[in-house]
């Protein structure tokens, strides 16, 4: 493929490899579990509570099928300025304002209105972007020699906070007397995550480096090999991943189950999605082991929509558990974008570009469903097209895994002092 990459200069405000005091490390990863705590939970909170909130504010169909593809819209649009924005602010500073709009938007969510609603969602989700593309940066900034166990750490917080938050949510909201109040009591968390990662952003901001460093344009990685290869794989799982996230618990509740026991579903599926990361991880951390561990997730997220299309919601335990273990494959995406790139401008670029064009497509997911339900008054039809998605991201994992994803061809500048050796150092198939 070509590979055209635009460099140009770029403040760095905290460069890799820098050592810093043992208190600033531990608030870094205290910041990195309450970013992980949150990076779900507005989105599978207001999931199990679509069924109640449509109920209560009497939106229509379009609504209904809007709610849900809000996020992936605004990972693609504001995660698409997320380079532009740390290169203004610093990377720190940037997600310090990206916890604030989350926090803002998901407290704005609590008043019982549509627009409200729509609005709260918009802001909270926008700031939820620039994190999910931030954060495999802030992770090869503040702890390159250990990326693989802080991207684990990462996304094991972030699949608790999400199963936490879908298991508890329609208790709370009940216990508030209502669904609004239900989804906007989830900003208290983000609260937390702000004032957790302020004094790493008061640091970053007293210690800015004028060392300038190299950027690297995002999108003309689309051209090469690794970024055309990680962003396919990144789509494809984004879009089986918001649909399921989106409707689970509203298709169960369509089909019989009270809202309560569609909960404990949707948190059961988030729980086995917690030890299942893990595992694939640790499966394809193994030499020649990541073509395994890609099927065993993909495979298994097949038999979870099929089992979805074809099973009674008396099996809805099963099929909790084997889109559970699907859902596993997104650390194994997230590791291969923080050890992707030479340079943390490499890594923040392709993070951009795969995040971006994938939550844009991914979007198709949640919104599809939601229409094709609308106008089948059923979910079968929807539920066909998902398995053949799924089927599809077999193929994907069969191509993105067919050799290592090195950029053979592509002129980069010089790796920078203590970075990576090579992108996707490590994971080979």
């Amino acid at each position: 493929m070509a590979s055209s990459t635009a460099v140009s200069a770029l403040p760095q405000t905290a460069p890799p490899g820098t050592r810093r005091p043992r208190g600033v490390i531990v608030a870094g990863v205290v910041a990195l579990v309450l970013i992980g705590l949150n990076l779900r939970a507005g989105i599978t909170g207001s999931a199990a509570l679509f069924h109640d909130l449509q109920a209560v504010l009497g939106y229509g169909p379009l609504i209904a099928a809007l709610l849900p593809s809000i996020p992936t819209l605004c990972f693609a649009v504001a995660g698409a300025a997320t380079s532009w924005l740390t290169r203004q602010l610093g990377l720190e500073k940037a997600i310090l304002l990206s916890l604030v709009m989350l926090a803002a938007g998901l407290l704005l969510r609590g008043i019982p209105s549509t627009g409200m609603l729509l609005a709260g969602t918009v802001a909270g989700m926008s700031g939820l972007a620039v994190c999910n593309v931030a954060m495999p940066a802030f992770i090869r900034v503040h702890f390159a020699d250990r990326t693989s166990l802080m991207t684990a750490l990462y996304t094991l917080t972030m699949t608790t906070g999400a199963t936490v938050t879908a298991v508890l949510i329609v208790p709370v909201a009940q216990a508030l007397g209502s669904p609004s109040a239900g989804v906007g009591s989830i900003g208290i968390l983000a609260l937390c995550a702000c004032l957790g990662f302020l004094p790493i952003a008061v640091h970053a901001h007293r210690n800015a480096s004028p060392v300038k460093a190299a950027r690297v344009s995002p999108w003309p990685l689309l051209r090469t090999r690794t970024g055309a290869l990680i962003t396919l794989g990144f789509t494809v799982q984004a879009l089986l991943a918001y649909a399921v996230l989106s409707w689970f618990p509203y298709m169960l509740a369509t089909t019989g189950l009270s809202a309560s026991d569609s909960g404990l579903m949707f948190g059961l599926m988030q729980l086995v999605s917690v030890p299942a990361g893990m595992v694939l991880v640790a499966i394809g951390s193994r030499p020649r082991m990541l073509r395994t561990s890609f099927y065993l997730a993909t495979v298994t997220m097949a038999f979870g929509v099929l089992a979805m299309l074809v099973l009674p919601a008396s099996w809805a335990p099963l099929t909790a558990v084997l889109l559970g273990f699907g859902l596993g494959i997104f650390p194994l995406v997230m590791v291969m974008i923080s050890r992707s790139g030479r340079t943390t401008a490499e890594t923040t670029a392709l993070s951009t570009v795969a995040q971006s064009a994938g939550y844009l497509l991914a979007t198709l997911g949640p919104f599809g469903m939601g229409l094709l339900h609308s106008a089948t008054n059923s979910w079968t039809l929807p539920l066909a097209l998902l398995l053949a998605v799924a089927l599809g991201q077999i193929a994907v994992g069969h191509l993105l895994t067919g050799r290592p994803t090195e950029q053979r061809t592509t002129k980069l500048p010089p790796a920078a002092p203590h970075t990576a050796p090579h992108p996707l150092e490590g994971i080979r198939r």
